[in-house]
């Protein structure tokens, strides 16, 4: 059996995390993109059980959730009876540390009660303190913060109005934002920080470094594993080794999880 080589591997995984797609980095690195998918993944699993081990007694203060939509074999109105279960709409669900823009707690799964109350728990398990939380006005967030954290917590939500769709040439714009409503739901939030806003900048950021959440293409998943492993891939790198642009520190050191900066290499050994 052939191995790849240490350079190969990091040359493609690089060429990943900045957002191209499994065929562009066949052509970029003469790698099958059979090996490049394997790879991915192997090291995608290494990255979710790194930041399992890694993201526990966290002092975050003010942390952000939010979902983001994308899909696995074909979208959720395509879906016929014979179809496997994993197939269909899947969202990420996205918690971000709004100080130090870390990444504490995802899951990507379809958007269900039950996954929205595992992660919210899974987020309250990895924290070491009291926090403000800020959510978009979806329903399930209430029962599952009030099962997770009870009265220990300062929660609020965010709902946001937007204009009418447009049609025509301007149809896949962003829709403007007409108003935002803030609303404390426990505890003794500070309203000013009742915001959503550094979480979907996030989900900017997933759609531009990962090419399966690229809107309008013909990228997307195949299976469930590989969507969950890119994910697990983008946020280990994301934590460890991109170097935030106003923090000018990753922000797994600015949260003070780790006192280096990583490497690509450093992440391929730490998860393989």
């Amino acid at each position: 059996m052939n191995i790849l080589g240490k350079e190969k591997q990091e040359a493609a995984i690089a060429a990943l995390v900045e957002g191209a797609s499994i065929r562009s980095v066949e052509r970029m690195t003469g790698v099958h993109r059979d090996t490049i998918m394997r790879l991915m993944v192997r090291t995608g699993q290494g990255c979710a059980n790194l930041m399992d081990s890694y993201m526990h007694n966290l002092k975050c203060q003010n942390v952000q959730v939010d979902e983001i939509w994308c899909f696995v074999g074909k979208k959720q109105r395509h879906l016929k009876e014979y179809d496997p279960e994993d197939f269909g709409d899947q969202w990420v669900f996205v918690a971000l540390d709004a100080d130090s823009k870390l990444i504490p707690s995802y899951l990507v799964g379809k958007r269900t009660i039950d996954n929205v109350h595992t992660f919210i728990s899974d987020l309250s398990g990895r924290l070491d303190n009291r926090i403000q939380l800020s959510s978009d006005g979806l329903k399930a967030y209430v029962e599952a913060v009030e099962q997770s954290f009870g009265s220990a917590i300062d929660y609020g939500q965010v709902v946001k109005s937007y204009e009418a769709e447009p049609m025509g040439a301007g149809r896949y714009s962003p829709p403007h934002v007409v108003s935002a409503e803030r609303t404390v739901i426990v505890g003794n939030p500070r309203k000013s920080n009742i915001s959503t806003s550094y979480v979907e900048r996030q989900n900017l950021t997933m759609r531009m470094q990962m090419r399966r959440f690229t809107r309008l293409t013909n990228a997307f998943s195949k299976k469930l594993d590989n969507l969950k492993a890119a994910v697990a891939l983008h946020f280990a790198h994301y934590n460890f080794v991109r170097v935030h642009k106003t923090l000018r520190v990753t922000p797994a050191m600015e949260a003070g999880i780790t006192n280096q900066l990583w490497t690509i290499s450093d992440l391929l050994e730490r998860a393989n």
